[in-house]
């Protein structure tokens, strides 16, 4: 697990930097999404999730949910193209479940990816996502986690 100004960033999970999200290929060849640590840091407390429908089409970058804080609300942005074929219904029930497990019980949803091959090598792994992560909390002043 790396760490970075005490976010955790697991190196194994592949990152759109900008969009604070990550991704992860599951056995079955679908793709879990959801928010880093650092993004649950700045939004605060979720207190609603509102995820797009089973089987919606969503365009990599664009909204695969919203979710609101205290302070926030917006949207949670594709790391990938792909079909939506599972949102988590325990964070519906419980959505500061994203801030307390952000990378397990937090998941945002699930999609089945439309070329993960081409839309994977723009995201970030590994040390070039901790590096990435270090620069952008240094340009935006994020004292940490």
């Amino acid at each position: 697990m790396g760490v970075v100004r005490g976010c955790n960033i697991p190196e194994e999970l592949h990152y759109n930097i900008d969009n604070n999200v990550w991704a992860r290929r599951e056995a079955d060849g679908n793709v879990s999404v959801g928010l880093t640590s650092y993004a649950c840091s700045l939004a605060g407390e979720i207190v609603s999730y509102t995820p797009k429908k089973a089987g919606k089409a969503i365009e990599k970058d664009k909204s695969c949910a919203t979710v609101e804080s205290g302070k926030w609300v917006g949207p949670v942005k594709a790391p990938v193209a792909g079909e939506v074929v599972a949102i988590n219904d325990a964070v519906t029930a419980k959505p500061g479940t994203i801030n307390r497990d952000p990378y397990g019980e937090g998941w945002i949803v699930r999609l089945k990816p439309t070329n993960w091959d081409a839309d994977a090598t723009a995201l970030k792994t590994g040390n070039d996502a901790l590096q990435a992560f270090e620069a952008k909390m240094n340009a935006d002043g994020f004292k940490g986690c």
